[in-house]
C-alpha cells in the first residue's frame, strides 16, 4: 500500500476503521491476525534470490536482524497513523531514539533539545559525550528559546509533544520551522501524546518516535520501540555526509541508510512476538486514549477543586501554562497524565502509599490506573545548580 493510499485510507474511514482496515492486508489461510513469523531466517529458491534481497534489489525477507513479516506490519500500521512514508521498529524506546539520533550525528555534531524530557533520554544524552556528540538544552520549551541555542554546530533539534513527566507542551509548528529555517531536522517523540492527538510529521517534524511499550502496546506485555520517518526533508550532503550514498532513495534516504547501516548492525530489531502483541494493542488505542484523556481531565479538576496543597498539573487545565498550545494542537484531548505537587518527596511517597487502587509502578500507558513517584527536574536549572552551562 503506497503512502498516497495510507493517507487515503485514513482521511476517509476515520482514525480507529482506519486503523483496523486501512492498510488493507491480507494473511495467509484468511488468518483476521497478522501470523507470528517467529523464525530467525527465511528460505529463498536460489542464491540469486538472496543476494537480491541484500543488495536492496529485490523486495523479500532475509534474516529477522534485518526484516521480518510480523514486524512489517506493525511498522505499516504506525507508520499509517503517523502520516509516515516508512517506520523501523527496535527492541525499545531507547533503541529507537538511539537508532534516530546516531542514523546523521558523528563527532562534532550538537543537537539542542528541550529542557523538560523523559530522564532516560538525558541519561543517551550523557552517553553520547564520549563520542564527540554534545546537546543543549533550551532554557524554556519555547519556539524562540530553540532558535537562541542553534549554531552551526547544530544537526538536529529533539522535542517531546508532551513532556514526560513535567508535561510541557511543544509547539510542534512553531519549533519545526525554527529548525527548518537552520536547515536541521526535528525529531519529536510522540509517546505521550500518541498519533490519536497529534501526528507531529503533518506539522512540520521530519522524525517521529515512539516508546510502543507504553500507549501502543497498552498492557505492559513488550517492550518495544519504533521511528517513523516523515516526506519532507531534504538531506544536505554536506551536512549529513553520511546520507551522501543514500541520496538516489530519495525521500526514503534516512530509512535506508539506518536499515542497511547501524539498526541491522547494532542488532536493535523487535521481536516478532513483541510486535505481534503491540499490533493486538493498536487496535484498540483510539478507544482507550479517549478514555484515559476523559478520565485524567476529570481527575485533574477533581483534585483542583480540593484546594490545599496540592499543586496539579495537567494541559487540559486552563491554568495550565501549556494549556493553549495543547489546545491549539491536540484532537480528542490533553494526554492521559496528570502530575501532583505536594511538597516533599516524604509528603509525595505517603500520599502514593494511601491509594489503594493504582499501582505503584514505573510505567505509564497500561489499560490500568498507574502511579509513580518522580523527581520533575528541569535539566537547565540542574546544570545551573552545578555550575555548569549548556
Amino acid at each position: 500500500m503506497s503512502t498516497k493510499e495510507r493517507e487515503e485510507a485514513m482521511n476517509e474511514y476515520g482514525f480507529n476503521t482506519g486503523l483496523l482496515h486501512g492498510t488493507n492486508e491480507k494473511y495467509p489461510q484468511g488468518a483476521t491476525q497478522v501470523p507470528i513469523y517467529q523464525s530467525s531466517a527465511f528460505r529463498h529458491d536460489s542464491a540469486e534470490d538472496l543476494e537480491k534481497i541484500f543488495d536492496n534489489k529485490k523486495m523479500g525477507f532475509s534474516y529477522t536482524r534485518i526484516n521480518n513479516p510480523t514486524v512489517e506490519s506493525f511498522e505499516k500500521r504506525v507508520t499509517m497513523l503517523e502520516d509516515g512514508i516508512g517506520s523501523v521498529a527496535c527492541a525499545s524506546g531507547m533503541a529507537a531514539l538511539t537508532n534516530a539520533f546516531l542514523n546523521i550525528l558523528q563527532a562534532g555534531d550538537e543537537i539542542v533539545a528541550a529542557c523538560g524530557l523523559y530522564g532516560g533520554t538525558v541519561e543517551l544524552f550523557d552517553d553520547l559525550k564520549p563520542f564527540g556528540i554534545s546537546v543543549k538544552y533550551v532554557s524554556e520549551n519555547k519556539p524562540e528559546a530553540f532558535e537562541a541555542e542553534i549554531t552551526e554546530k547544530t544537526r538536529l533539534v529533539f522535542a517531546e509533544t508532551i513532556g514526560n513527566p513535567k508535561l510541557d507542551v511543544t509547539d510542534i509548528q512553531a519549533v519545526a520551522e525554527v529548525a527548518h529555517k537552520h536547515d536541521v531536522p526535528l525529531i519529536v517523540d510522540n509517546t505521550v501524546a500518541t498519533p490519536y492527538l497529534i501526528q507531529p510529521l503533518k506539522l512540520g517534524a521530519d522524525i517521529v518516535v515512539h516508546s510502543s511499550s507504553k500507549y501502543i502496546n497498552g498492557s505492559s506485555d513488550a517492550i518495544s520501540g519504533i521511528l517513523v520517518c516523515g516526506k519532507g526533508l531534504k538531506w544536505d550532503p554536506d551536512r549529513y555526509p553520511g546520507l551522501a550514498p543514500y541520496r538516489k532513495f530519495g525521500p526514503f534516504a534516512y530509512i535506508a541508510k539506518l536499515r542497511n547501516g547501524l539498526f541491522r548492525n547494532t542488532g536493535a530489531c523487535l521481536a516478532p512476538q513483541n510486535a505481534f502483541l503491540n499490533n493486538l494493542g493498536l487496535e484498540t488505542l483510539g478507544l482507550r486514549m479517549q478514555r484515559q484523556c476523559d478520565n485524567a481531565l476529570e481527575l485533574a479538576r477533581f483534585l483542583q477543586s480540593l484546594g490545599g496543597d496540592i499543586e496539579v498539573n495537567y494541559p487540559g487545565l486552563e491554568s495550565s501554562s501549556w494549556h493553549h498550545v495543547a489546545k491549539e494542537q491536540f484532537e480528542h484531548g490533553y494526554g492521559a497524565i496528570l502530575t501532583l505537587r505536594v511538597g516533599s518527596k516524604e509528603k509525595a511517597f505517603k500520599f502514593i502509599d494511601s491509594l489503594t487502587i493504582p499501582y505503584i509502578i514505573s510505567n505509564i500507558g497500561d489499560t490500568k490506573t498507574l502511579k509513580n513517584q518522580r523527581l520533575i527536574r528541569n535539566k537547565v536549572q540542574e546544570e545551573n545548580e552545578n555550575g555548569r552551562k549548556g
